[in-house]
């Protein structure tokens, strides 16, 4: 009764699609969900757009790559488990604004995708959201692999040599930075750029969003009138956010806020729920050469107290640090790709693998500038180098987490591989006789 149930859906389905003039055909059927010829080709074009390497004939591939994603869907669905909307809908804005910043505005990027912007942002949202179902899922699947050190030695132990990963140059650096100070009378000049450019947009003389694009230092909003795209208290700084959340006259400019990454103006666009549209203008102020000077020679004397050893290095970053993320680590940068200590030289700043490519362990650079990425602004700064691996083969002692991720995964996609073998016994599937021609990775679909 289900099977007849299943095709006479996918039956009605195919004709409806030819009622409405559509070239179209349900080419899979996998449980109660049907794989339409027109979802292949979408993926096609869009792999081909992309650049995206297809293992095989992609009218092979890809109507079992989305097969085996509406297994997982589908299990997902038995364990109730659930995207969370706010995460979907932030990676969709991100998305959009990127589309829109790349496309030039909304209405090129409607007529682009040929689509109002309500339908690309719905199927985005769908996109997206079964996207963050699955990863989940995989993830719920594989939580329980942990390869205990003695399993992990086996398998290292069981690499042939030149499938052993060659590892890249690494180091671990230490930092201590802080800002020159900014003399008052650049902040009061700074704040009444602010004023004059509320006072123009409160009078009607001039647009916010073209003053955003003209002025503000937060370059990315800029390119589109300062718009910061639908974001949630959490993703804004608290003195922003806090601002921001209270506005409820679009005409109105909210007063001059102070954050770590300067002073701003902000005008809102919309309010949905738990979630905020506005645009904002921030600017910078500047810092003179002259307290670039005093800033570098404070180091210096600083610098000059560790190499004495009258000063530990972790004991001057408690002291003198303004680096937040480090200080609490007695200045040990972290890696944000990895969560570790070490970096390969291309991951850290310009300036930082400039000053540290010729250190030994233990030594600190001069005294420099560099740009803060996270501030965008300029802090003045001296490293130490904690330690430096030379490029080598991969061995127990310097790269077990490596080792023990390689082991990881290796289990991980042999868990995903069986229980994709089993979950295809359990599962209704009917594929259209003119595309069962194929090489299936799992061969068992056609049973």
């Amino acid at each position: 009764m289900r099977k007849y149930s299943v095709l006479v859906i996918a039956l009605l389905s195919t004709l409806m699609l030819r009622a409405q003039g559509v070239i179209d055909e349900v080419i899979w059927v996998v449980g109660d969900e049907a794989i339409l010829r027109s979802e292949v080709e979408e993926e096609r074009l869009r792999a081909q757009y992309e650049g995206t390497p297809i293992a095989g004939d992609p009218y092979c591939v890809i109507p079992e790559q989305l097969a085996i994603q509406k297994l997982f869907l589908h299990q997902a669905e038995l364990d109730s488990i659930e995207a969370n909307e706010s995460s979907v809908s932030h990676q969709v804005d991100m998305r959009l604004n990127y589309y829109i910043n790349q496309i030039g505005s909304k209405e090129k990027m409607e007529e682009y995708f040929r689509k109002p912007s309500s339908e690309i942002r719905e199927e985005m949202m769908t996109a997206v959201r079964n996207q963050m179902i699955i990863q989940q899922m995989q993830q719920k699947l594989t939580a329980d692999i942990k390869p205990t050190p003695a399993e992990i030695r086996r398998f290292y132990n069981a690499l042939p040599p030149d499938s052993i990963p060659m590892m890249p140059a690494q180091v671990e650096v230490q930092i201590l930075s802080f800002e020159p100070p900014v003399p008052v009378e650049e902040t009061e000049r700074v704040k009444q750029k602010l004023r004059e450019f509320t006072e123009r947009v409160q009078s009607g003389s001039a647009d916010f969003s073209m003053l955003a694009r003209l002025y503000s230092e937060d370059t990315e909003s800029a390119k589109r009138g300062g718009e910061l795209g639908f974001v949630g208290r959490g993703q804004l700084v608290t003195e922003f956010a806090d601002v921001a959340f209270n506005l409820n006259d679009p005409k109105r400019v909210s007063r001059i806020v102070q954050t770590e990454y300067g002073y701003h103006i902000i005008q809102l666009i919309e309010k949905k729920g738990e979630r905020i549209n506005c645009r904002h203008i921030l600017l910078r102020p500047r810092i003179s050469a002259t307290d670039k000077v005093r800033a570098i020679e404070r180091l210096d004397s600083i610098r000059n107290q560790i190499t004495m050893d009258s000063l530990q290095f972790e004991q001057a970053v408690f002291r003198f640090s303004q680096d937040k993320n480090t200080v609490m680590n007695a200045g040990l940068m972290i890696n944000p790709n990895t969560g570790s200590s070490r970096f390969e030289y291309q991951d850290l700043a310009p300036e930082i693998a400039k000053q540290i490519y010729n250190l030994n362990e233990g030594d600190i650079s001069q005294p420099f500038v560099m740009m803060d990425q996270t501030k965008n602004r300029e802090v003045c700064a001296i490293v130490r180098l904690k330690k430096k691996t030379d490029v080598h083969r991969a061995n127990l002692t310097d790269d077990f987490q490596t080792i023990k991720s390689m082991l990881e995964q290796q289990k991980g996609r042999e868990l995903i591989h069986d229980w994709i073998l089993k979950k295809q016994k359990n599962t209704f599937v009917q594929i259209s006789p003119e595309w069962q021609n194929c090489e299936f990775e799992f061969p068992d679909w056609i049973h």
